[in-house]
C-alpha cells in the first residue's frame, strides 16, 4: 500500500493546486469517531468531513442501504424515470423540518445547489430579485453562492464578476457587537440595525428573500443574540419576502435539535439542507411552504443527479439512524462535555475571547490578550499542534481566528475525552 508521503507526491502531479487539504495524511478507513490513515496512524475526528458524517464515517445502516441499492440500480434520473426513495426522502424532510404548514421538497446534489434553487424559488414566487444576506455568511462556491458568501479569501478572490442583486446586512455577532467583556447589542437591537440597512439600501418591496444561517458556519460559528432571528423573520414576512434558513451545516441533529431553527421556534418559509443529511453521500434538499415550492413551472427545478437513488438510500438510512440513536440528544451530550472543558481552558488563557456554539457545533475564538483583535496565527498554531498529536480540527471565521469542533454525533466518550486532552495540551 502507498504511504501518505508517496500519495502526496502523486497528488502534486495530478490534483489541481486550488484544491487544498487540512492534513497531509491520506485516510484508509474510518470508524464512528476516528480515522486511520494509510500509514496506520489513528486520528480522532473533530471535523466530521465538515459536519457531514453526523452518523459516523461508515454507519452500518448507511453501508447496508447503499449496497442494497447499488445492486438494484445506480441511476435513472428522477426527471426521466422516478423512484420511491426520492419521494421518501422528500416526505422525511417535510416531516422533520419546523413548520406546521403544508410543504413540498426537492432534491439536489450539494449545499450550494440547494441555496441556488431556494433563491430561484423565492424570486419566481415573489416576482422580485433582491436577496439579502449577512456579514460573515457562507453559502457556497458557485457564482451565485460566492456572491452570497461574505469572505473574500479563499472563496471569492479573483473569481468575479459575481451575480447581481445581492445585498449584505450586519449580522448579530455578540462578541464583536460590543467591547471585550461587554454585552454588545441585544438581538432586538442588532435586528433593528440590520433592518435599517435593508430598508434604506434595498427597499422592502424589492426583497425576494432574506437568507441566513441560524448559526453561521464558515463565518465563525457565530450564534446570534437571542431574538435576532425571530425579529428578522417577522420583518421578512411583513415585507412579503421569503425567509430562507440555510441549515446545511446546522441541520440533522448537529446543534442538539433536528434543525437549529428550532432553538428559537422559527418556521422558515424555505430550508436548505445537505451535509449531515446523506451520511457521507452527496445529497441536498430544499423544503418549505407548498405555495412557494409549487410556484415554479414543471421543469424549472431539477438536475441530472439530484436525488440520486444511491444517495437517497443513504439519506433514508442516516435519518433512521438519527431517530433510533436519538442523535440530537447525543449532540447535547457532546456539548455538555466540550463546553465546560473549553471554558476551563479559557479561564487560564487570556487569548480565548469566547467559547460558543450549540450541540456538537462548538468553537473558540482566539484574540490577542486584553483585546478583541483576532489572532489567526495562534489559531493556526493550536490547530497544527492538535494535528501533530492526532486530533483532526478545523479553523474558520472571517478573520481566521476561530477553532471549531464538529465531532461525529456517534463518537464514544473515550474518544471525546482523548480529544479534549489533546486540546488542553495544544493550548498550553
Amino acid at each position: 500500500m502507498s504511504t501518505s508521503a508517496e500519495l502526496h507526491k502523486r497528488r502534486i502531479a495530478a490534483v489541481a493546486r486550488g484544491v487544498g487539504s487540512t492534513i497531509s495524511a491520506y485516510v484508509d478507513h474510518a470508524q464512528s469517531g476516528t480515522l486511520t490513515d494509510v500509514d496506520g496512524r489513528e486520528w480522532i475526528d473533530f471535523a466530521s468531513g465538515i459536519a457531514v458524517t453526523n452518523v459516523g464515517n461508515a454507519a452500518p445502516r448507511v453501508v447496508a442501504a447503499v449496497r442494497e441499492q447499488v445492486e438494484k440500480f445506480t441511476h435513472t434520473c428522477f426527471m426521466v424515470a422516478p423512484y420511491e426513495s426520492y419521494v421518501s426522502v422528500c416526505e422525511q424532510l417535510i416531516d422533520l423540518t419546523p413548520g406546521t404548514f403544508e410543504k413540498r421538497a426537492a432534491l439536489f446534489n450539494s449545499g450550494a445547489e440547494a441555496v441556488e434553487n431556494a433563491v430561484k424559488i423565492a424570486r419566481h414566487a415573489t416576482g422580485r430579485q433582491a436577496v439579502v444576506v449577512f456579514d460573515h455568511a457562507y453559502h457556497g462556491r458557485t457564482n451565485l453562492t460566492m456572491a452570497l458568501t461574505a469572505k473574500n479569501m479563499p472563496y471569492k478572490h479573483r473569481f468575479g464578476p459575481f451575480a447581481p442583486e445581492v445585498y449584505r446586512a450586519p449580522m448579530s455577532y455578540p462578541l464583536r457587537d460590543g467591547s471585550l467583556g461587554g454585552s454588545g447589542l441585544s438581538g432586538a437591537e442588532a435586528a433593528r440595525r440590520a433592518i435599517d440597512v435593508i430598508e434604506k439600501q434595498v427597499g422592502a418591496g424589492n426583497v425576494a428573500a432574506v437568507l441566513i444561517e441560524p448559526i453561521q458556519g464558515e463565518g465563525g460559528f457565530v450564534v446570534p443574540a437571542p431574538g435576532f432571528l425571530p425579529a428578522i423573520a417577522a420583518w421578512t414576512a411583513e415585507a412579503g419576502a421569503v425567509f430562507i434558513a440555510d441549515e446545511i451545516q446546522t441541520g440533522f441533529c448537529r446543534t442538539g435539535q433536528w434543525f437549529a431553527s428550532e432553538h428559537e421556534r422559527l418556521e422558515p418559509d424555505l430550508i436548505t439542507t445537505a451535509k449531515g443529511m446523506g451520511g457521507g453521500l452527496p445529497i441536498a434538499g430544499v423544503v418549505g411552504r407548498a405555495e412557494l415550492m409549487d410556484a415554479v413551472h414543471a421543469g424549472g427545478l431539477g438536475g441530472t443527479y439530484g436525488g440520486n437513488p444511491v444517495a437517497c438510500a443513504a439519506a433514508l438510512a442516516a435519518i433512521e439512524t438519527m431517530r433510533e440513536l436519538d442523535l440530537a440528544a447525543s449532540a447535547r451530550h457532546i456539548e455538555s462535555v466540550l463546553v465546560p472543558a473549553l471554558r476551563e481552558i479559557a479561564e487560564n488563557d487570556a487569548g480565548i475571547a469566547e467559547v460558543r456554539g450549540r450541540g456538537a457545533m462548538i468553537a473558540v475564538e482566539l484574540v490577542r490578550p486584553g483585546t478583541i483583535e483576532p489572532d489567526p496565527v495562534r489559531t493556526a498554531a493550536v490547530s497544527k499542534a492538535c494535528h501533530e498529536a492526532g486530533l483532526l480540527t478545523l479553523t474558520c471565521g472571517t478573520y481566521g481566528n476561530v477553532l471549531r469542533f464538529l465531532p461525529p454525533l456517534v463518537i464514544s466518550d473515550a474518544d471525546l475525552d482523548r480529544g479534549v486532552a489533546i486540546l488542553r495540551a495544544a493550548f498550553q
